[in-house]
């Protein structure tokens, strides 16, 4: 008889299960070749994510070598990618013109603290209960923040002042700025994006997005193409990663930079378990969510003190480790590695890279973000869907993520809730032996009638269940409440049932309640049933008891 896993082994690192399944070179070369792969795809999307957060190109590097190698050490899924992710890029933009690159870090660390805790107290399994809807809602309205916020690099524009951080003051500001438009960013850009669209379709395991920048930044090198670069923006990447050191923790920082910790913990969550669930489809393997989430946790602390921010489990390059071949979370580890090595290496050849290239790439990544074939299913077949997707889709862009969250659950709640309250209902028939056998007594209202109750009774169906048994006209001298169908009853269906109850009572009916769970009497008691009710364990029993 297969005995359940002990609590204890969700917390256990996926690499712990790897190598106790025994690891030789053919997994190793797996693991090599896949890291390898996944590396080239990093690298591009670690600096423009970070410039797009208004950080320095270097900390996306230090994201996704630090906090990349120790998602795959320490986290519950064999084959997910840790690193800078689009998602975040509007809440880092907007912490860091909040408080700054040091609050930046500070909110890091705490949002890995959060996770770590969310993951020890065992909440992994609730972020599963996230609607689809609103997954693919905040995603796609982070993907049209992404877009715009990219049209200046693109375009080239030069704005009179600050670029504006929300999107209806942003749209405006970038619309007067367009007599500044400057041709050559345009072409590179354009040149990028459109290398990466033609590479998807023609060549999809060659990889577009390094391709496209190596290409720009040569051609603006061999050129001496007057534009906006890696260099003359930010002088450059650091060959090499800084001493760790802890943020500076003080009461007052710590209260100001809370709730974008709290967002990010949020965030992070979703988007570390959602990517583990896309590989689990992938490969038909099991994450440990809780462990995925100790893990995310200890890489966030652990990026935030060598001066990387927030790092998640990331779907695209998850899936293209998938793809890879990967055997585990060996080519996680391979892929940081190689990062390292390029930032030791070919660090001063990354000063070239134009922005506006490193804008095509994000360009193509936004544009990816927004599931157009989601949201015409929802259109063609869940309406109601559609209006939750729309909802957060639009705080999301409006407002602000975590508000389009708790909008797009609520929302998704109320659409559950509507459904299983139409599914819920009523059935009322006279029982068979009084039909056939004293037919008489129908005519002295001394028949039995059974009340056969379906689907959930709970705080969403009860009014309509109200409605009809307030409706039934006849007064049986006998009831009998079959109960068979009804999955659940919270507290509000219990003092509805029971309140309907003692009305029969009172009107002189005996009442019987057939194929009640244990759970129903024990929650029916608890609102009060009255004492005398019949119980039978089925139907045949109750219309035995007559």
């Amino acid at each position: 008889m297969h005995k359940p896993a002990p609590p204890i082994q969700q917390f256990i690192p996926k690499i712990a299960a790897v190598l106790a399944e025994g690891y030789g070179l053919r997994n190793l070369r797996a693991d090599l070749v896949a890291g390898l792969t996944v590396a080239v795809v990093a690298l591009p999307l670690s600096l423009a994510i970070a410039i797009a957060s208004g950080v320095p190109p270097d900390r996306g590097l230090i994201t996704a070598i630090v906090g990349g190698f120790l998602v795959s050490l320490l986290g519950g899924s064999r084959f997910q990618i840790g690193g800078p992710a689009g998602a975040f890029i509007v809440l880092v933009m907007a912490t860091v013109q909040r408080h700054g690159l040091d609050g930046l870090m500070l909110a890091t660390f705490l949002s890995g603290l959060f996770l770590s805790l969310a993951g020890a107290l065992r909440l992994g399994g609730f972020v599963k209960f996230i609607p689809y809807p609103v997954t693919v809602g905040f995603t796609a309205g982070i993907g049209v923040i992404i877009l715009a916020s990219q049209m200046r690099p693109l375009l080239g524009l030069t704005l009179a002042g600050p670029e504006p951080g929300p999107f209806l003051e942003k749209l405006p500001a970038l619309w007067a700025a367009m007599p500044t438009l400057d041709p050559l960013n345009l072409v590179l850009g354009l040149g990028a994006f459109g290398l990466i669209l033609v590479q998807r379709r023609v060549a999809p395991r060659v990889p577009g997005m390094l391709l496209a920048i190596v290409l720009a930044g040569l051609t603006v090198w061999l050129l001496d193409l007057p534009v906006p670069t890696i260099g003359s923006a930010y002088g450059g990447i650091a060959a090499g990663l800084p001493a760790p050191h802890l943020p500076e923790f003080t009461l007052a920082k710590v209260q100001a930079v809370l709730p974008d910790a709290l967002a990010f913990t949020l965030l992070g969550a979703i988007e570390s378990l959602l990517s583990a669930v896309v590989a689990d489809s992938m490969t038909g393997r099991r994450h440990r969510s809780n462990a995925e989430l100790v893990g995310q946790g200890v890489a966030n602390m652990a990026s935030a003190c060598f001066g990387g921010f927030c790092v998640t489990g990331t779907i695209a390059r998850t899936a293209t480790n998938v793809r890879a071949g990967a055997h585990g979370p060996v080519a996680g580890m391979i892929h940081a590695l190689t990062l390292l090595v390029i930032v030791l290496l070919l660090a001063p050849l990354a000063s070239a890279i134009p922005l506006a290239a490193l804008a095509g790439v994000l360009v193509s990544v936004a544009l990816h973000m927004i599931d157009i074939r989601a949201i015409r299913t929802l259109a063609r077949t869940a309406r109601a869907e559609l209006a939750v997707l729309l909802a957060t889709l639009t705080l999301t862009v409006l407002r602000d993520l975590t508000e389009a969250i708790v909008v797009g659950l609520a929302l998704g709640a109320l659409v559950f809730m509507h459904r299983m309250a139409q599914i819920s209902g009523v059935d009322a028939m006279l029982d068979e032996a009084d039909t056939e056998s004293r037919p008489q007594d129908r005519a002295e209202g001394r028949e039995t009638i059974v009340l056969r109750l379906t689907g959930a009774y709970f705080f969403g169906s009860a009014p309509v269940i109200e409605n009809v048994l307030d409706r039934i006209a006849a007064r049986p001298r006998r009831l009998i409440l079959d109960l068979a169908d009804v999955p659940l009853l919270d507290m509000t269906g219990a003092h509805s049932l029971t309140g309907f109850i003692r009305k029969a009572r009172d009107n002189g009916m005996s009442v019987t309640l057939a194929a009640a769970r244990d759970q129903h009497m024990d929650m029916l008691r608890a609102a009060g049933l009255p004492e005398g009710v019949v119980r039978a364990p089925d139907m045949a029993a109750a219309r035995g008891g007559g």
